[in-house]
């Protein structure tokens, strides 16, 4: 099978094409290297077999220009939540909108699949934001004895939580693709898989305070940044799970076989790490500080926009349709992102914007 993965030279994009190439799928990808950082995965991959080529999704004339595949892993976006607060907005909807538009048009001249990674933050989040929550091991968890949000439980979110708006820019411009992917594959005939991912995380991630946020603090506490813990009660409470992407890859080997035997409803799935893998930023900082020694966290309770206490996505469907579950625990990715943190200096320098 021949797979052309968006976004091939980021962190998730070059994850997936590194471990399908070892699996003996024939690979090739794009990107337009807008991400700081990205060049570095480019001759890695072509080293291992992979075919790239430096084209942007919104582009039409570059989608054009692709070689035909059998199967699209749509990986590129602009992942961050607070993108687009600034003069961003349009640059944001292009990136993330219209080139999953693009991306679905070559899929329907082709004839080929198409797998969309989404996100947790297509949720609403006034009902999350509003979540009743206790503090416990210095940790935000939901308040069982309180009524929690339809498609809510403390394993998690559902699928069939609220996708009302607001859910930020951002979560508008994956949850439109969403719909769209849907529709294409109903109305063109070719099969569409949307996974919704929690935080993502590993080696080689390019962290920032707004995404990637387990590999940013990892590297910025051994390299003794300045951190923060913003919002809420300005200790750090606030949850988020994560999972390895190359636990992606064998979900996805099964929704190839897969392809022509699920109704629509079947085709989002949330794909996380769960409870098991949930970690507080207080607990991180705890487990940097047994890492590399004790490192001041400031305080700043000021409220952020779009934030949350406490999310975590719940992934039984999937195990339920796919037998599918993470095989990375959170020690393993803390552990590799720290070993590549100490490997990688310039890390930081390396992955942030000029």
């Amino acid at each position: 099978m021949h797979l052309l993965i968006s976004g091939i030279c980021g962190f998730v994009g070059s994850t997936l094409a590194r471990e399908f190439l070892r699996l003996g799928f024939d690979v090739s990808g794009f990107d337009n290297f807008s991400r700081p950082g990205s060049q570095t995965n480019r001759e890695p991959l072509i080293r291992l077999g992979a075919k790239i080529f430096q084209a942007d999704a919104a582009n039409t004339d570059d989608m054009a220009a692709l070689p035909g595949a059998d199967w699209v892993l749509d990986a590129a976006a602009n992942a961050s939540v607070l993108a687009g607060l600034d003069d961003s907005s349009r640059r944001l909807v292009s990136d993330n909108l219209i080139g999953t538009i693009n991306l679905l048009e070559y899929c329907k001249r082709r004839r080929a699949g198409f797998t969309l990674l989404s996100s947790s933050r297509v949720y609403s989040i006034p009902p999350l934001a509003s979540l009743p929550v206790d503090v416990a091991d210095n940790a935000f968890i939901p308040n069982a004895s309180r009524p929690l949000p339809p498609g809510l439980t403390p394993e998690g979110v559902g699928e069939t939580f609220p996708t009302a708006t607001p859910i930020s820019l951002y979560g508008a411009t994956k949850l439109a693709s969403e719909t769209l992917a849907l529709e294409y594959g109903e109305t063109f005939g070719f099969p569409v898989f949307v996974n919704r991912c929690g935080v993502l995380a590993g080696a080689g991630q390019f962290g920032r305070p707004d995404q990637g946020i387990f590999a940013y603090w990892i590297n910025s506490h051994l390299r003794r940044k300045p951190l923060r813990y913003i919002g809420f009660d300005g200790q750090g409470h606030q949850v988020r799970d994560c999972l390895h992407p190359r636990d992606l890859v064998p979900l996805m080997r099964k929704q190839f076989a897969n392809s022509d035997k699920l109704p629509p409803s079947d085709r989002v799935l949330n794909v996380s790490g769960g409870a098991s893998s949930a970690m507080s930023l207080r607990q991180l900082t705890a487990w940097c500080d047994a890492r590399f020694g004790p490192h001041a966290v400031a305080s700043d309770p000021r409220p952020r926009p779009f934030d949350i206490p406490w999310m975590v996505l719940n992934s039984a469907k999937a195990k339920h349709l796919y037998d599918w579950q993470p095989a990375t625990p959170l020690e393993a990715i803390l552990d590799e992102i720290a070993n590549h943190a100490e490997s990688h200096p310039d890390w930081l320098t390396l992955s942030t914007p000029a």
